[in-house]
């Protein structure tokens, strides 16, 4: 209890900087430093007719908005037992989401803003605009359409400072469900969730204005699912024989291949489109991902510094990278073949392009 006091006492405070295993969030695997498959694409049309915000998603543009792919578990190996799917679209003003969760027993329990949603069954929404790996943003909501929101200035694992008490503000959802909310006596369908973000929210001064004509942000959605048992007609996560909590379900839309979240790199790619135009992820991408493999090996040691400079063949070029060390960390840099660009990943993780 003195551990959990600990914690609300720092999220009240709304600057924390705390490790994932105090904060029962994944855990990097040390043992796999690779990046998982590639990531998964969407193409979010444009919307040009008001949206309700119901959490229903029955307007003309939401019915001819594709579905993403079904969810996986989070390493991308194991099909999750009940379906998740969601759609995106966007504007001059918003961007856009529903998602549908298959779930025979609705349940929440957590109706303060900012509580760690994902302690009850939830969905998730990362999003990091410049591709950067940093400055990213988090969305939980549970059944309740409860919102935790937050910024992050890194990942977990490069020592993040998360900004509990940011809020996204004007952003406006609703939850849809397809059965009872918390009665045990039923079989529930399912639940859906509809939100708009204003892309105020995003913005990174006073005077930006952002377009997303025609331009690809990194996004992740997740949903934790819990296995349950009921406490006097109440719905609660299920604990083991020692009074401890099963672990959780991870459910990704694209898959990460490790259990955590917070690894930006791995994220997939929202192409906001005008004009149905087609996506292919640019090559510079490949090598961004190489050197985030590079970088994760480097801080689990499982390669040398030595080993950093092996060259590899992507996309059939000959990639070699180089290894600066400076007073304050290091820089590991590649020029790339594609867009004659250099591209580097700092002690920090954080990717820049020159």
């Amino acid at each position: 209890m003195r551990l959990i006091a600990s914690i609300l006492a720092l999220l009240k405070k709304g600057l924390w900087n705390i490790s994932l295993f105090f904060l029962g969030l994944p855990i990097y695997s040390c043992a796999q430093d690779n990046i998982p498959a590639i990531p998964k694409t969407y193409i979010a049309n444009f919307v040009d007719e008001p949206l309700k915000i119901d959490g229903l998603g029955n307007e003309t543009s939401w019915r001819n908005a594709p579905y993403s792919d079904v969810f996986i578990d989070i390493k991308g190996v194991e099909t999750p037992k009940y379906k998740t799917q969601v759609k995106m679209l966007w504007d001059n003003h918003h961007i856009y989401f529903f998602a549908q969760l298959e779930e025979p027993h609705v349940w929440g329990t957590l109706k303060k803003r900012d509580t760690i949603i994902y302690h009850n069954n939830d969905f998730e929404i990362f999003i990091d605009t410049d591709n950067d790996t940093h400055n990213y943003y988090e969305f939980e909501f549970n059944a309740l359409n409860t919102l935790w929101d937050l910024f992050l200035t890194k990942p977990y694992r490069d020592g993040a400072l998360t900004i509990n008490d940011w809020d996204a503000k004007g952003l406006k959802s609703a939850v849809y469900i397809d059965g009872t909310l918390n009665n045990p006596n039923d079989t529930d369908k399912g639940w859906s969730i509809e939100i708009a973000i204003p892309l105020n929210v995003f913005k990174t001064s006073y005077f930006e204005t952002i377009d997303l004509s025609d331009i690809f942000w990194r996004i992740n959605f997740s949903r934790v699912h819990w296995d349950f048992q009921l406490e006097e007609g109440v719905y609660q996560r299920k604990k083991d024989a020692k009074g401890k909590h099963l672990p959780e379900y991870n459910w990704v839309w694209s898959p990460q291949g490790v259990i955590a979240m917070h690894q930006p790199e791995t994220w997939g790619y929202a192409y906001f489109s005008k004009e149905n135009k087609s996506f292919t992820i640019p090559k510079d991408e490949h090598i961004k991902w190489y050197l985030s493999e590079l970088h994760n090996a480097l801080k689990h040691k499982t390669i040398t510094i030595e080993d950093v400079s092996q060259s590899r063949q992507i996309l059939n070029k000959t990639i070699t990278p180089h290894y600066d060390n400076h007073k304050t960390g290091y820089n590991i840099w590649v020029e790339s073949p594609f867009s004659n660009t250099t591209i580097i990943i700092n002690q920090h993780g954080k990717i820049m392009v020159k």
